[in-house]
This record gives structure tokens, C-alpha cells and sequence, in this order.
């Protein structure tokens, strides 16, 4: 049987030099970078290499790169940590209602501890209007955050417009940037942000390690209590072969970038014109040009998008359907709901992240087994039934 693997959004495969790079630091190299011998030495100077290459990969400077464990943790960091370094100035925050749920629920946290929280809206396309950003700002409003792009349905915001608007009221703007850093060009100094999440396993490096980058300058409160580890700013013994991963992955994208966006883009593409084409009653979320260049999303009326997954991977297509933090709670995406999509045409999403092995081949093979794997549901399912009773006029 074919195997299909189109669910790099959820997380992508290690690539071999990048294996080859950790290896290193799993075998002979394996000693703490806080210690004060060779064993030690060695492991604090890859360490600071990676730096320095995460930083390349966004236009930063190394030294305002803090390694974490994951993208999660990083928003964690940024949306608790920058929040409390200045609630002397005030106590009211801003992000919008489709960010991942590590910002979500960390502002919900906030809240807890005395802040207030709005939510800005997004339009059908889940992108967010700059102007609901310079409406919502207050005095006492210390930070916003909102997404560089929604992995979920692929739309990229005007995080350059919010930045300047954020910039003249002289307020912290922290961006998620977990789906771009890798995919897409991301400089901070151009995009005026003050701080950027990132995750590792999004770009061809290892799972469980992130970064944050935080503005030299702009004060952030560590949450982790410890030692001294990452200037300070996060406690805990580095996971070395990760970093080393993650170094190495964010110099291999910094350089391929413009062939990989290319590839991406093409199957991308073919997809969002072709599927609505074969299968009717399917429609195509998030922003139809200014997008990921390997996202491409769908919800298919009158089925579950659960269903369609698991007769898929019967096939041998992985994909998934909304984000993979949320994709067994089985629940409608919070970003579907957030862009005007009802609750029973969000139950039906589908999402196809694009990867380096992917080929136009493999866009032949979901043409050919998805068609079958909806009509099977459908015939199934009583919101079709109705539907088509009622389109014949029969009560």
C-alpha cells in the first residue's frame, strides 16, 4: 500500500544531517555546558553555535536567543513572563482568538492572577484587522500578541502593521512564530516585534526543543526557578543534542528556503484548485493567496473530519484535521468558530501540511482516494440525507 505522510504541520521528519549533527552529544560529547572541564567545553561552544544559527534563521542577535523545550513552552515564556515583568506599568493584555492554545490558555492564567484579557476578532479568512488592534490598546495595556501565520488554516497576519502601531504607544509585541520560522522568511528587526516564539520539530529538527527570542532590552520575568542556565532567563540543564538539532535544522532552512517554498507552494497549489473540483460541497478555509506555502485546508460539509482521517490512514494519507493539540478532543477548531464557520462545517476540516519527500504524485493518490472515502461517509450520514431530501424538495 501507498504511504502518503501530509501532516507536516503537525510535525515534520528528522532530517539527516540534522541526526548526524545530535549525534555527537548522545554518544561521546555528552557532558553538561555548565561544567568548568573539556567534557563541558564542548558542549557550551555547540551549543553556542546553534544559537547563533537560530538567530541567523530570524535576523537576530545570538545573545537574545533563550533555547526552551518546545514552542509551547516558549509562549508560555513570552505571554506569562513579559506580562509580569510590567504589570507595575498595568495589567491588560491583547491576542487574538485564533492563537494556539499555549497563548490562549496562558492569558487565561493571567487572568487568574489579576490582568484582563481581550480577544481580538479575525475576519473570514481568521486574519486580523491592525485597526481592532489600535482600538483595543488602553494605558494600562502592556502586551499583545498575535500569530505571524495560523497553522491550522494557513493565513499570515500584518504582523508589521500591528508592530508599528504597538511600537508608537511604546507596548511589548510578542509573535508566535512556530508555523513560519523555517517555512518563510521571518526578520524580526524588519517586522519591529519585540519578541518571537519558535519550535524546532516544525522544520526538519527534533521535537521537544524551542526558542525565544526576546528584544535585548525588553525585561521578561523566568519562569522556571533554578540555576543560571540560559543567562538566567530559564532554568534547567540544556537538552544539548536538541539545540545542536535545532541549530542545525535553522541553518539548512535558512539556506534552502527559497527551493523549499517553491515545491511547497506548487503541491499547495494543485490541491486547493483541484479538491474542491472533485468533491462538491468542499470549501477551502483560511486566506486564498497570502498563506503558508505548504498548508492547504478544507472543511467537507455533512461529515466529520475524524472520520475522514481514519479511513485515510487506511489508505495510507496522514493528514489531520485542525491543530494536533487539539486533534483527539474532538471538538470544532476554536479557529473555524473564530472566522464565522458553524459548528457542523468545522466538524468536517481537513488539513494537508506539505513536506520535502511530498510530490505531485502524492496529490494524485488524495484525488484518488479521497472522492470515495467522502461519498462512503456521506451516504452515512443524516446531515447529507436531509440535505438532499430538502435540494429535491422533499419535506
Amino acid at each position: 500500500m501507498k504511504k502518503v505522510y501530509l501532516d507536516n504541520t503537525a510535525t515534520t521528519p528528522l532530517l539527516p544531517e540534522v541526526r548526524t549533527a545530535m549525534l555527537p552529544f548522545l554518544e561521546e560529547t555528552f557532558g553538561n555546558p555548565s561544567s568548568l572541564h573539556d567534557w563541558g567545553d564542548a558542549a557550551r561552544e555547540a551549543m553556542e553555535v546553534a544559537r547563533a544559527q537560530v538567530a541567523r534563521l530570524i535576523g537576530a542577535n545570538a545573545e537574545e536567543i533563550i533555547f526552551t523545550g518546545s514552542g509551547t513552552e516558549s509562549n508560555n515564556f513570552a505571554i506569562k513572563g513579559l506580562a509580569l515583568a510590567q504589570q507595575n506599568k498595568g495589567k491588560h493584555i491583547i491576542v487574538s482568538a485564533i492563537e494556539h492554545f499555549s497563548v490562549l490558555h496562558s492569558a487565561r492564567t493571567l487572568e487568574k492572577w489579576g490582568f484582563e484579557v481581550t480577544m481580538l476578532p479575525v475576519d473570514k479568512y481568521g486574519v486580523v484587522n491592525p485597526e481592532d488592534v489600535r482600538k483595543s490598546l488602553r494605558k494600562d495595556t502592556v502586551l499583545v500578541s498575535v500569530m505571524q501565520a495560523n497553522g491550522e488554516v494557513g493565513s499570515i497576519e500584518p504582523i508589521g502593521e500591528i508592530a508599528r502601531i504597538t511600537r508608537e504607544r511604546n507596548i511589548t509585541f510578542h509573535t508566535d512564530a512556530v508555523a513560519t520560522a523555517g517555512s518563510i522568511p521571518v526578520n524580526v528587526s524588519e517586522l519591529g516585534i519585540d519578541a518571537l516564539s519558535l519550535a524546532g520539530n516544525q522544520f526538519y529538527g527534533p521535537k521537544g526543543v524551542g526558542a525565544l527570542w526576546v528584544r535585548k532590552g525588553v525585561r521578561i520575568i523566568p519562569l522556571l526557578d533554578g540555576g543560571i542556565q540560559e543567562g538566567g532567563r530559564r532554568a534547567g540543564t540544556e537538552n544539548v543534542p536538541a539545540i545542536v538539532g535545532l541549530g542545525k535544522a535553522a541553518e539548512l532552512a535558512t539556506s534552502n528556503m527559497p527551493a523549499r517554498i517553491k515545491h511547497f507552494t506548487a503541491l499547495r497549489d494543485a490541491l486547493l484548485k483541484e479538491l474542491p473540483a472533485k468533491i462538491d460541497h468542499t470549501v477551502v478555509t483560511g486566506h486564498p493567496r497570502n498563506r503558508l506555502p505548504g498548508n492547504a485546508s478544507f472543511c467537507v460539509e455533512f461529515i466529520e473530519g475524524e472520520a475522514m482521517l481514519m479511513l485515510l490512514n487506511s489508505q495510507g494519507i496522514a493528514v489531520s484535521s485542525g491543530s494536533a493539540c487539539t486533534s483527539r478532543a474532538l471538538k470544532a477548531s476554536h479557529v473555524l468558530i473564530a472566522m464565522g464557520i458553524s459548528h457542523e462545517l468545522a466538524q468536517g476540516s481537513l488539513l494537508f501540511g506539505f513536506g520535502l519527500d511530498n510530490t505531485s504524485e502524492d496529490i494524485d493518490y488524495v484525488l484518488e482516494v479521497l472522492p470515495a472515502v467522502v461519498n462512503r461517509l456521506r451516504q452515512m450520514s443524516p446531515l447529507y440525507a436531509k440535505f438532499i431530501k430538502e435540494s429535491k424538495g422533499v419535506t
